[in-house]
């Protein structure tokens, strides 16, 4: 068998393995999407029905009156939204001072805010309760934005390490022609790790659009709760009627941010594969 041959061969295998691995990991989504557009007797027929005869569109209407999927869909926007945002600004200025700044012990705090994340959530989580409790910050957003606008420390890991990569010298350079460190961080630096930005963006979104175990932990009225709070209270309301229907539909819809986040942030992340596989 010759080289061509081969390569075919493994070309071959390599598309078969990655669309069997893009079939099983759309399947999930598909059957919740086809479930929300069943009748209730459908969702449990068996053998199983994969898309209905008569698809039900009215459960993609009727959720946002029986269920405060609106409010938990603007508070969930305003929580991710703030959080990555301002914290993807200060994650970036924290990791160029890290990386570029002459800064006293800057090795001592970046291992420091890297010790942070060997402490998980749930061993801080009730002292930090007490604390937003008694200056009334308990069920309201506050308590999951204002932390988290002074950066992410897997963001600034990320981010200090690509800066790396950047000689000092252009820095160094830059201050000599008179420039500050704002403007050396807006004109120079930022276009340069924006994929990175753009990269580790995502993947906070998601997991502060994901976020279960804070948001149930400090919002108690309705009309606060986060998306994902509304889901699973959804879960426990209408899994007793049966409405199955309706929390796939709830649950559908709550992916699409993500997705569009995804696509709007999609050329950047490609990049940002590409810059580090070349700097590799």
């Amino acid at each position: 068998m010759g080289v061509a041959a081969q390569n075919r061969l493994v070309n071959g295998l390599v598309l078969a393995v990655l669309i069997l691995g893009a079939v099983v990991m759309i399947a999930p989504l598909l059957w919740m999407f086809t479930t929300a557009i069943k009748t209730k007797v459908e969702v449990f027929a068996l053998p199983p029905v994969w898309f209905p005869d008569v698809p039900q569109w009215d459960t993609f209407t009727r959720m946002w009156s029986e269920a405060p999927i609106l409010s938990g869909f603007r508070n969930s926007i305003i929580v991710a939204g703030t959080v990555t945002v301002v914290g993807s600004i200060t994650s970036s200025l924290a990791a160029f001072a890290l990386a570029k700044l002459r800064l006293p012990f800057k090795n001592a705090i970046f291992l420091g805010l890297l010790s942070g994340l060997m402490i998980p959530f749930p061993t801080i989580m009730i002292p930090q309760f007490v604390m937003f409790a008694k200056i009334g910050w308990v069920d309201t957003l506050l308590p999951l934005i204002v932390p988290l606008l002074f950066g992410n420390i897997i963001m600034i890991f990320f981010l200090r390490q690509y800066l790396e990569s950047v000689p000092d010298s252009i820095v160094e350079a830059a201050k000599i022609d008179g420039a500050s460190y704002l403007q050396i961080f807006r004109v120079m630096i930022l276009p340069m790790i924006r994929p990175a930005i753009a990269a580790q963006f995502i993947l906070w979104f998601m997991a502060i659009w994901n976020d279960y175990l804070a948001p149930i932990l400090y919002l108690n009225t309705e009309s606060r709760q986060t998306l994902q709070v509304v889901i699973a209270n959804l879960n426990v309301e209408f899994a007793t009627q049966r409405d199955y229907p309706l929390i796939m539909g709830a649950s559908f819809v709550a992916l699409l941010p993500i997705l569009v986040v995804f696509l709007i942030f999609q050329r950047q992340i490609i990049e940002s594969v590409a810059l580090t596989g070349t700097k590799g």
